[in-house]
């Protein structure tokens, strides 16, 4: 089982089994809407998934898009997109344990930040992970 969990502990998450992916992503959304320099992710299907704790906030951020956030300390916990059908996307710095997290590939590189420096090996997309399939 792994679970997650906001910053104030009121609000919750768990999912049976791996999750199917894990990516840093670095479109101006993820970035904005965590206020971060990048965002790491890791995409679970839906049916393994479900909240615990107090219910999230959901803002509808463009058509099609949900992005669920804890009611009371606003911490971002999740991401449901219709061109990710049966996904649930997970903040991995949400994980009870973040340091679990292990990256497969960047998304949108093309949009990464001129002075953030990542040195890694991974496969690098320009686009989302639904342009890549």
């Amino acid at each position: 089982m792994t679970r997650g969990i906001c910053f104030c502990k009121k609000t919750s998450w768990e999912f049976d089994g791996d999750p199917t992916w894990s990516c840093y992503c670095h479109c101006d959304d993820c970035r904005r809407n965590c206020a971060a320099p990048v965002v790491a992710w890791l995409g679970v299907p839906a049916s393994r998934f479900r909240w615990t704790g107090q219910a999230t906030k959901v803002l509808n951020s463009s058509t099609g898009v949900e992005r669920h956030f804890c009611a009371d300390c606003g911490t971002p916990m999740a991401f449901v997109a219709e061109h990710y059908p049966g996904d649930m996307q997970l903040y991995a710095g949400t994980l009870a344990d973040p340091s679990d997290f292990k990256p497969e590939f960047h998304v949108n590189y093309e949009s990464k930040l001129p002075w953030l420096e990542m040195n890694d090996d991974l496969p690098k997309y320009f686009g989302t992970l639904a342009e890549q399939s």
